[in-house]
């Protein structure tokens, strides 16, 4: 393989998206679009750094163990120690199987890509990887809203573990309360107290809003003191001021189950117009991802059973469990399917699969008179 030179710009290298690249080349080329690719991905996932994640190798499910609580007791002199007296703790087990494999991709003509002057297939592996990250996040969050409203997975005779937990944003039953600072300020404390009442630990305590939510909150700034002082223009100015209320800090996504949509809702009672001056919104409808979907191992509910008044999550790490056996992949065909066809398929892939572990560690906040049920 010729060398490059090393003043040209790396992006030259989509020039070389022939049919009839081989070998180092071909590789490199490879190299340079897996690494776009990941990049879109770690850009746009949130939750998969925020809770227990592992990697499974020659499987398809992986246990995990949940331990209820303890107690100490006087020790008798003369008495030997064999275990509390009552068996604890307690211990359920937990299992979460991958889903099929997971994958987006698409197909660039080879005349297209010689006729363009930007680079097309670093563009379109960044999007691939959105893609990706975007179903990762809608299936973790949708695994955590579940477990904050199931009981403990401990079932042993004669003891109550504490299960998950719901609490309402604001006192009326307009969806416009999802949008309240001062209701959610005191939702999180809520949550924070309920958290803390359950023994769970402050470490990896989070919340994901969805934007508008987040928005509200930077900009109550100064009435709230919810961000140091000192710091408040860079906060309100940058829109990214991460906010942290009750030692639990906030994240913001369009992925979060909010009022039977993903990420945003218009109309109804939640106050919020579509400015439909600046062109179409994402306001996806939650799917149905039951374990009767095809290519989905996890209950992840359907749309029905998710309900509409959902408004964001709050949970510690433990409050739910990924598996991963494909990590965030590119592959790209080469050689004669690339003569055959006058170009190049790239392909994202991932398999993982989530659910919900520790159901005390996660809030649902919901909006309206009647929590939504557990399914």
């Amino acid at each position: 393989m010729a060398q490059q030179n090393s003043n040209e710009p790396l992006a030259d290298l989509t020039q070389l998206g022939q049919a009839n690249l081989t070998g180092d080349t071909r590789a490199l080329y490879l190299k340079l679009f897996s690494g776009e690719m990941f990049k879109g991905f770690q850009n746009n996932t949130i939750a998969r750094d925020l809770v227990m994640k592992r990697t499974l190798r020659n499987g398809k499910s992986l246990q995990f163990i949940y331990t209820g609580r303890t107690k100490s007791e006087f020790h008798t002199p003369g008495n030997s120690i064999l275990g509390n007296s009552d068996g604890a703790p307690p211990v359920a087990e937990k299992t979460i199987t991958v889903d099929d494999l997971l994958i987006s991709s698409a197909f660039v003509y080879e005349l297209d890509e010689i006729l363009s002057h930007y680079d097309l297939r670093s563009e379109i592996s960044r999007k691939i990887g959105y893609a990706l990250a975007e179903k990762y996040d809608r299936l973790i969050f949708r695994a955590i809203a579940r477990g904050a409203r199931a009981a403990s997975p401990v079932s042993a005779t004669g003891f109550v573990e504490p299960g998950g937990t719901q609490i309402r944003v604001g006192s009326s039953t307009n969806e416009s309360d999802a949008y309240s600072s001062s209701a959610l300020v005191t939702a999180f404390y809520d949550a924070a107290a309920a958290m803390d009442e359950k023994g769970v630990s402050m470490d990896g305590r989070v919340a994901v809003l969805n934007p508008r939510q987040y928005y509200e909150l930077i900009q109550a700034v100064g009435t709230n003191g919810l961000v140091n002082r000192d710091v408040q223009g860079t906060a309100l100015q940058g829109g990214q001021g991460i906010i942290e209320i009750a030692g639990i800090k906030i994240y913001k996504s369009m992925n979060i189950p909010f009022l039977g949509n993903y990420g945003t809702k218009y109309g109804g009672t939640t106050g919020q117009t579509s400015p439909g001056n600046t062109g179409s919104f994402i306001g996806e409808s939650l799917e149905d991802a039951s374990t009767a979907q095809t290519g989905i191992n996890n209950d992840y509910g359907t749309a029905a059973e998710f309900g509409s008044v959902s408004a964001g999550l709050i949970f510690q790490r433990e409050a739910a469990g990924c598996v991963e056996t494909i990590g965030p992949q590119v592959q790209v065909t080469s050689g004669d399917t690339s003569v055959i066809y006058q170009g190049d398929v790239i392909v994202g892939r991932l398999a993982m699969g989530a659910d919900y572990l520790n159901p005390a560690a996660a809030v649902e906040l919901y909006v309206g008179a009647t929590a939504p049920s557990a399914f």
